[in-house]
């Protein structure tokens, strides 16, 4: 199949386009406008390949969206491209509002046009399939498990910008019949993870010698998914999937933030002791919580593993560790981006 992937320069979007130029005879063309937190060089392993195109674009402009559409005559639009970061979404919401919302409304637009000019039987096997959060469903306390009939219950300017596209995509399925998919997903990590999430902040801040922000007392809880089981997974949804169909992702490994912060220190010390032979744990600090942060997020996965036979292949401890070496080695990827448009500051002081 001819797919065009949206945020294909992103972290999970690079994940995406690796795995399926590695583990399918799929083509694969990335559509990105090449925001702070995309870089083409999370896709240098696959830029030779034959099978992979790249057009940078912003998916607001419509009329470079349906160029790309007709140029690559996709089967599948698999849609990644979103400001995702919750703090920044409270500095500053509006980029949230007109990527998240607007451009999911501009990309339904094209490919419903594009959906119904296709002949059959490429017309009923197509698919739009959009990635979103567990975070529009609002927050947990100790117990139960967001599923896929969990009402949405949004709380940040990021997971409210989600919910509106995922209320989007429904609508185009219900009003206009275009063959959709969806997931939800809990917090990714692994390598190529933009420093400005919570697992990569402390393996840089960790490396240099400064304090590790844990929010709060660092007891909100998230469920931790390895990014290239959530690539696994959307495959599996898109190809297998039932048009209108949504699946919930996760990766049965609920953690503490300040549990994982510790277990990050204990990979590197594991991996690069510090040289004063001290454990990293030392530079862990607490600070002013995020405002509205959400207390705890749980996936139930059951759906697309039973419907689907997804699993996911890695362990928290696995995964961490695997994350851990590749930030150990490759520090020029990282430190270009910090030296370019991050220094590890922290954001979402601002109150909404």
């Amino acid at each position: 199949m001819r797919i065009v992937i949206t945020g294909g320069a992103g972290f999970i979007g690079s994940a995406l386009v690796r795995h399926l130029l590695g583990e399918s005879g799929h083509e694969v063309h990335v559509l990105d406008k090449l925001t702070y937190a995309s870089t083409l060089a999370s896709l240098e392993s696959v830029s030779d390949n034959p099978r992979y195109g790249f057009t940078q674009a912003d998916i607001c402009d419509a009329a470079a969206v349906k160029g790309v559409l007709e140029r690559v005559d996709p089967d599948v639009i698999v849609h990644l491209a979103a400001e995702s970061h919750v703090d920044r979404s409270i500095d500053g919401p509006g980029a949230f509002i007109e990527t998240n919302v607007v451009g999911t409304y501009v990309l339904l637009q094209a490919a419903r046009a594009h959906w119904e000019n296709l002949p059959e039987p490429r017309r009923s096997g197509f698919r739009f399939h959009h990635v979103s959060t567990d975070e529009v469903f609002g927050a947990l306390t100790d117990d139960g498990y967001f599923t896929e009939d969990t009402a949405y219950d949004p709380r940040s300017p990021y997971s409210a910008s989600k919910a509106a596209s995922d209320h989007l995509v429904r609508a185009w399925w219900h009003t206009y019949g275009l063959p959709i998919t969806m997931t939800n997903c809990s917090n990714n990590y692994g390598p190529y993870h933009f420093p400005e999430k919570l697992i990569p902040l402390m393996i840089v801040k960790a490396l240099a010698g400064e304090p590790l922000p844990v929010y709060g007392r660092g007891e909100n809880v998230r469920d931790w998914l390895y990014v290239d089981d959530h690539a696994r997974a959307i495959r599996a949804v898109f190809e297998q999937a039932a048009p209108g169909s949504t699946y919930n992702v996760g990766g049965r490994a609920e953690r503490k933030n300040i549990e994982v912060v510790q277990g990050v220190c204990e990979a590197l010390d594991r991996l690069r002791p510090r040289a004063d032979a001290k454990p990293y744990a030392e530079q862990i600090s607490f600070v002013t919580d995020r405002p509205g942060h959400d207390f705890r997020y749980a996936i139930d996965c059951r759906r697309i593993e039973q419907d689907l036979g997804w699993a996911q292949t890695e362990t928290f401890e696995s995964g961490l560790l695997k994350t851990v070496g590749w930030f150990l080695d490759n520090e020029d990827w990282w430190r270009t981006i910090l030296e370019r448009s991050y220094t590890g500051q922290r954001l979402g002081l601002k109150q909404p």
